[in-house]
Order: C-alpha cells, then sequence, then structure tokens
C-alpha cells in the first residue's frame, strides 16, 4: 500500500513517501546542502520537503530558482498543485514581469519562482530584500560558477537573511577538479548529499536503461574531404611548431590546450610584442576553424559541412570579418573540399539512415512512443527534422535555443514551452534538440533517448541520459563513428562521470568530517543518524517520514514535475489538513499559517548613487559597484553607460568592444564620445581589459592614433582598468568624490545627436554585410534613393564601381529572402 507524506502545507495524497528523499531533505534542513540525484528521481520533492518544514519553523518566504523560462513556469505548475496554499501567494517571475509589478507582488508572495537574472536585477536596484527568504533553492546548480546570477544571489543571501539556508539541487555537478568546490563555495554549501541509481534505497523506483552503441563507418567521399581539411590543419600546425609554439610531440593538440596557448602569446605580445606571435595568433584563429570543420566532416555529414562552409564564406566576405576567414577559403585545399562537398549527397552520413531505422523500429514497437534525437548543431537538427518527417506515423520537431544565427533563427521561451507541451501531447512524437533540450526540462514518458553523437562533458552526457526510463524501462542509443573524435568524446565523458562521483563522495566526507556527522532531527517527528551503505538508518517514525515499505510489492509512479502542465495544477487549503493560509504579515504557528513581512524599499537612503544603462547589466561592473555599496539605478541612458553625477557621466568599452568599434562600423565610437562630450561637462572613456594592442590584427599605432584623436580631438580622458573589479573601483571612487566630497548629485540629461536624413539613409544602406559607407554612398549616388537600391537588378548593382558578383548577389538575397521567425 502506498503510503503519503502528511503535513499541513502539503496536499494530502499527492507526495509518496521515499525514504532516501526524507533522508536527504532532512540532510539539507540540517545546513545548507548540494543534493546530487540522478535526473527522475524526484530532486523537486526533495525541494519541496524543506521548502514545506522552513515555512512552518520560520514563516518568511522561500525563493525558487531556475535557469530558464520554460523551467520556471513547470515550477510554479508544479508548487501549485502540490502546495496547499493559496494560488496567488505562489509567484512567478520572468523577464516579462514589470519590475514595478514585481516589487508590488514580492511584498505579499510567499513562495517565487524565478529566472535568476530578474531576482539579480532586483537586488541591484533596491526593488527586493531577501531578509526573510528563509530558503533559496537553486536548480540546476552546477551552473553556479564563475559571473552566473546564482552566485551574487547567493553571496546576498548569506549577507540579508535573517535565517539563511541553500538547497542546491543537480543531476551532474562536473568532474573538474575544481568545479565541484567551486559551486559550494559560490553558494555557501555545508554539506554534499549524493545518490545514484545503484544505491539500495533508491533502486526499487528506477527503471532499467539499455544503452546501445552503434559504430558507423565514414563513407569514402566524407573521407576524401577529411583528408583534404586535415593536410590544411596539419599545415598550419607544423607552421606553428616552426615558430617554436606548439610541441613538435603533440601531434593534435585539444582544444583547451590551443586556447590556454592563445592565451599565453597575447600575454607574450603584451609584455614584448613580436611579428613571430602575430603570426602564430593568426595560425591558431585558423586552427580553431579547421577543427570546427573536422567536427562536421566526422560526426555531422555533408549537409552540416555544407552549411558550415557557406557561413565562413559569409563571414570572410562580410565587412568586419575575420583575416582568418578570409585566408582559409582562398587556400586551395580548402576550395577543393568545398567543391567536392557540393558535390556530393546531402544525406551521405550514415548516420541519418541509421536514425531513422531506429525511430521506425521503436514506433513499430510501440506507435505511443515519445522519442528525443540529441545532436549538437542545430543545422543536423533540422535535417534530422526534416529526414523524419517522411515516416509513416513520425511527427518530428526541431527544438533548439534563442539565439539567431546566420540563415537559422532561434526559438523565443514561449514558443519552447509550447513545442514542449505539445510533445508531451503527443501533437509532436520526436524532439530533435540540441543542448537546450538536455538540461532541467522535465520531458516524461520518453520511450527512446538517440545520441546522434557522444559528447565529452560528463554533464550533458548524464543529461541527455536522463530523460529516458522514468516511467518504465528506457532505451539510449549512442552513434559513434570509427576512427574519429566520436570515439574520444565517448571515452571523455565515461572518464568524466566516473570522476565526478569520486570527487562528490571525497567532499561529501570531507563536510562530514568538518561538521562531525550527519545526525540531526527530522523535521517531519522522527531521527535519522545518516546513511549507510546507500540506506538510510534511524528513522523513528514510519507514519510521518516517508519510508521504504519492507513488504512493498510494486511501486506507484510518483508525482513529477512533468506531470503539471504551466496551466496545470489546484490551488487553495483540501480537506481541512492545514489551513495553508498565507497573509501578508504574521508568524508562524504551526498551523500553516506563514508569514511573509512586509513591503521592501526601492533603494538606499544616502550614500553613493549610480545610475547604470540597462543594457549593462549583464557585466559584472555593476554587481561590483553593488558590492561597494553604491545604489544602483537601472535606466535606458540616451548617452554613456555610467553617470556618476550631474557633470561625470562614463563610456564603458571591454578592449575588444573599443577595437571592433574601430574596424567594423556601426554607429561608431567617435559618434557616441562626441554626444557624451556635448552633454557632460567632465566625459571619462573606460577601456576594460588588457591585450589591447594584440586582440586584433591592427596596427598598435592605429590604436595610438584613435587614443590621441579621443583625448585630444574630444577633450574625453580616458582610463584603462584591468577588470570589472577593477572598473567598478574606478567608478566607485570617482562618484563618491564627486557626491560626497563635492556635495553634487547623478542627474540624467542630454540625448543623442539625431542622425541627418542623409546620414540615415547611408546606414540603411550600409548596414547590409559587404557595404561599406563609401559603397553605400557610391550606390546611392548612382540610383538616387534607398528604394532604387534595394529594388536594382543584380547586373544594374554592378554597374555601380566597386560592386562585384559576390555583394551584389547578397544584396538580391536580403531584399529577396523571405523573412523568418
Amino acid at each position: 500500500m502506498t503510503k503519503y507524506i502528511s503535513h499541513p502545507l502539503i496536499k494530502p495524497n499527492v507526495v509518496e513517501k521515499r525514504l532516501y528523499q526524507s533522508s536527504l531533505a532532512n540532510a539539507a534542513l540540517n545546513r545548507s546542502s548540494l543534493v546530487v540525484l540522478p535526473t527522475g528521481l524526484g530532486k523537486t520533492i526533495v525541494a519541496l520537503l524543506v521548502m514545506v518544514a522552513r515555512l512552518e519553523k520560520y514563516g518568511g518566504r522561500v525563493l525558487v530558482l531556475a535557469p530558464t523560462k520554460p523551467l520556471v513556469e513547470q515550477h510554479a505548475a508544479f508548487l501549485k498543485s502540490m502546495l496547499n496554499v493559496p494560488s496567488h501567494n505562489i509567484l512567478m517571475f520572468t523577464g516579462e514581469t514589470s519590475p514595478a509589478e514585481r516589487a508590488e507582488l514580492w511584498a505579499g508572495g510567499s513562495v517565487v519562482i524565478s529566472t535568476p537574472q530578474v531576482i539579480e536585477n532586483d537586488l541591484m536596484c533596491g526593488r527586493v530584500c531577501l531578509d526573510d527568504v528563509v530558503l533559496i533553492v537553486f536548480d540546476e546548480a552546477h551552473r553556479a560558477v564563475g559571473n552566473y546570477s546564482y552566485v551574487y544571489i547567493a553571496e546576498k543571501h548569506m549577507g540579508q537573511s535573517r535565517s539563511p539556508l541553500v538547497l542546491g539541487i543537480t543531476a551532474s555537478p562536473g568532474g573538474g577538479d575544481t568545479q565541484i568546490e567551486e559551486v559550494c563555495r559560490n553558494l555557501n554549501i555545508g554539506g554534499v548529499e549524493v545518490r545514484t541509481e545503484s544505491d539500495l534505497d533508491v533502486v526499487p523506483y528506477t527503471y532499467k536503461k539499455d544503452v546501445e552503441w552503434i559504430y558507423v563507418d565514414l563513407p569514402d567521399e566524407i573521407r576524401d574531404i577529411r583528408e583534404l581539411v586535415d593536410h590544411v590543419l596539419r599545415d598550419r600546425l607544423n607552421e606553428l611548431r616552426r615558430l617554436g609554439v606548439v610541441s613538435s610531440k603533440r601531434a593534435d593538440p585539444s582544444k583547451s590546450e590551443l586556447l590556454q596557448l592563445q592565451s599565453n602569446l597575447q600575454y607574450q605580445l603584451k609584455r614584448a610584442p613580436r611579428p613571430q606571435a602575430y603570426r602564430s595568433i593568426s595560425l591558431l584563429a585558423e586552427v580553431f576553424k579547421i577543427k570546427h570543420a573536422m567536427d562536421m566532416i566526422e560526426t555531422q555529414g555533408i549537409s552540416a559541412l555544407k552549411r558550415y562552409f557557406e557561413r565562413l564564406q559569409n563571414e570572410a566576405q562580410s565587412r568586419g570579418g575575420s583575416k582568418a576567414a578570409r585566408r582559409l577559403v582562398e587556400c586551395a585545399d580548402i576550395k577543393m573540399a568545398m567543391g567536392l562537398a557540393n558535390g556530393c549527397d546531402e544525406e551521405k552520413h550514415p548516420k541519418l539512415d541509421i536514425v531513422r531505422q531506429i525511430v521506425e523500429e521503436q514506433m513499430r514497437r510501440n506507435q505511443d512512443s515519445r522519442i528525443i534525437v540529441f545532436t549538437n548543431f542545430r543545422d543536423t537538427a533540422e535535417l534530422v527534422t526534416e529526414s523524419l518527417g517522411g515516416l509513416k506515423g513520425v511527427r518530428p520537431i526541431k527544438f533548439v535555443g534563442q539565439a539567431n544565427k546566420y540563415k537559422d533563427c532561434g526559438l523565443s521561451q514561449r514558443k519552447q514551452v509550447e513545442i514542449l507541451r505539445n510533445f508531451k501531447d503527443g501533437v509532436y512524437n520526436v524532439l530533435v534538440g540540441t543542448s537546450v533540450a538536455e538540461e532541467g526540462l522535465d520531458i516524461p514518458s520518453t520511450n527512446l533517448v538517440v545520441f546522434y553523437e557522444p559528447v565529452p562533458s560528463e554533464i550533458r552526457s548524464i543529461q541527455r541520459r536522463g530523460r529516458t526510463g522514468r516511467r518504465g524501462r528506457g532505451r539510449v542509443v549512442v552513434l559513434i563513428t570509427k576512427g574519429t573524435r566520436d570515439e574520444a568524446y565517448y571515452w571523455m565523458s565515461r572518464r568524466g562521470e566516473k570522476n565526478m562521483y569520486k570527487k562528490i563522495r571525497g567532499l561529501k566526507s570531507r563536510f562530514e568530517g568538518v561538521n562531525g556527522g550527519v545526525g540531526f532531527e527530522d523535521d517531519w517527528g522522527g531521527t535519522f543518524g545518516g546513511v549507510k551503505n546507500g540506506v538510510g538508518q534511524g528513522a523513528t517514525d514510519v507514519d510521518v517520514v516517508g519510508t521504504l515499505d519492507a513488504g512493498a510489492s510494486e511501486v506507484v509512479a510518483q508525482r513529477r514535475l512533468s506531470s503539471f502542465g504551466v496551466d496545470g495544477g489546484a490551488s487553495g487549503s483540501a480537506n481541512g489538513t492545514g489551513t495553508g493560509a498565507i497573509g501578508a504579515s504574521g508568524s508562524a504557528n504551526g498551523t500553516g499559517a506563514i508569514g511573509t513581512g512586509g513591503a521592501v524599499g526601492t533603494g538606499r537612503v544616502g550614500g553613493v548613487r549610480v545610475f547604470v544603462d540597462q543594457r549593462e547589466m549583464r557585466s559584472a561592473v555593476v554587481k561590483e559597484l553593488e558590492r561597494l555599496g553604491a545604489s544602483i539605478g537601472i535606466k535606458t541612458l540616451e548617452v554613456g553607460d555610467y553617470v556618476l553625477s550631474d557633470r561625470v557621466c562614463v563610456e564603458r568599452k571591454t578592449a575588444e568592444d573599443f577595437l571592433s568599434s574601430l574596424v567594423d562600423g556601426g554607429r561608431d565610437l567617435f559618434g557616441q564620445l562626441s554626444d557624451l562630450r556635448r552633454c557632460f561637462d567632465r566625459p571619462i572613456l573606460v577601456i576594460e581589459g588588457g591585450e589591447l594592442y594584440t586582440r586584433r590584427r591592427i596596427h598598435p599605432n592605429a590604436i595610438r592614433g584613435a587614443l590621441g584623436a579621443v583625448v585630444v580631438g574630444f577633450g574625453v580622458p580616458t582610463i584603462t582598468t584591468e577588470d570589472a573589479g577593477d572598473t567598478a573601483a574606478f567608478l566607485y571612487v570617482v562618484a563618491k568624490q564627486e557626491q560626497e566630497g563635492g556635495g553634487r548629485v547623478p542627474t540624467l540629461h542630454g540625448g543623442r545627436t539625431p542622425q541627418t536624413l542623409k546620414e540615415q539613409q547611408e546606414y540603411l544602406v550600409s548596414s547590409i554585410s559587404n557595404i561599406g559607407p563609401v559603397i553605400a554612398r557610391r550606390l546611392l549616388l548612382h540610383f538616387g534613393s534607398v528604394q532604387n537600391v534595394m529594388s536594382a537588378s543584380h547586373d544594374d548593382l554592378m554597374a555601380v564601381f566597386g560592386i562585384g558578383p559576390k555583394t551584389a548577389a547578397r544584396i538580391r538575397e536580403v531584399v529577396e529572402s523571405e523573412y523568418k521567425e
């Protein structure tokens, strides 16, 4: 007989008792924890148990963070269906909710589910405060590295909350020597809890996954192309060896080794510029592109390779395109490889036929099957989707990320949610996805997962496999091309996964040694003394704590996050098992009443204040300013990036941005500085980051000339900083001098100089790739208007001096091509 968790804040008969989940939840209540649990085993249920225990004990509010909008919507629907509280107290925040509305809603909500970027922005602007947040759940906690929003929010939680507690949940925190420790450090984790599918208390709730490896041979035609491209690769590597850059012992350096080499060369150039270093950096840029082409050839097929070659040619021809791309498309071997690829059947790679056979076989076995095909690249996803579309009973759909690329539009988050809903409902039965389908999205009842290629990351491999075997026996098929990097990637992920679990176990032991064991009181009425050999020990109250009945003869499928659509779920109290009442104020009294405290102030009173352009929110500078104590005001600034007083405004450029503004066209640097000089008495240009003279193949004197024009010609002082922290420290000191020392206040004023009609016309025409300002003026002088330029034929365009067949074709392509979302 199935037993359920009984708690005043959980609806009756909805959460099945499972010992491992109760054990993990109680450990997480004892201290801030990272819980590592395989996909499909109820990480969200563990979070739910911790959540209700904290709310009952402390009142306040809980914050649940997930990296994407589709995940946020799934969590919101899940919690509304599980929690015995009014649905209007369970709030969902995304970028679509206005800042003013979020500030108002925050005051009355007890459970807030949000993307981390939204909460980060609200914290910086003072719209919310975490003083009464008694728990933050970080879903996909392995993201808490570097400058990701999780890191900042965790830091603020520990500094602001009266009763802080963190729960990080993930199926795969990563296997790097430092990555897991970095996640724990960034989230202020005090303990690591881990279960695998082989642990004794987990086994009864898992289903077997049949994993198959299918090896395929590379066709002779593709081998010929590979030989040509490999010849170019070996030629570039040999030249790097002659320059003394690459060791003669390394026949084929890895990508990480090449990236490290690139970093070392840039450092050398910064100290002592040498012609050989410039040449080496240029060769490395070619090597990276060639290696990507090799990936396409070996693992994806002709169609994906042809599309990559097309993008390479477009980059070479476009204004501001890299010199590496130009040199490669002019290389004889690459030209020959392009010719051979164009003459090949687009479906030449055998993987495509094998995928069709696998999908057909699965549909014959079970016509109600749900299948996910994973591939690394969008081009392949599109090809596979088109290929499967011709099979009887197969209804495929492509599932990719949001970014728009050359001739490839991404999917909005709204569209992603719609596709997932239709996949669950059976409108589509095959999902062909890139990495966006790997992480977090809870897709139920998937019978088969196909890896079009192995992935070297243990995180991604675990996430892919975890999409199947959730409600019944699952099947995983991995396609591996013999004698290619497919084989290397497969073994890399296997080793990485093994090392990951070894690292987690070691870290868990270290935490337990520091904290003196894992015994703690059970918040559901019992006592646990820890976990031994994967089995929870010491459960004293079977009726209250979820346990596994020794005589259980069947496993009832526990409701999962994926069981709840974005519109699903009941709300309110049920059957009088607990009031679940949540008000704007009050305290917990053991009956389920939860107080959320009062409204949050909208900013600091006094102190240094800085107005920041909203487009700067992605930079680390804003966080560093906030850490230094500045009050941040987010605005859409007409000029500049940071307003420090009524007379001081700062334009911030990274070293790469500064160089790009000199050579890539668009709204130029000098136009921006002219507006800045006109609007503020004390404008400042900050150039952030090193390698100013080595990042791009631009002559140092050209860079010095630009700097001279900025300082002398425009009268704008220029400051260089090492990194975001250095930039923030400089801005803070200047703002403090102006505001506290000079009695000034930051004031928004001024705007950009409006473009004349002539400038707007030139800008419209020059926005097409391959056309610079000079050619744009020639076209307008020749044809007389923008309309005439756009309607001119290919031959008429070529009549203009400087317009060749490629540029003319590009103009016609831009004008005539159908717009696609």
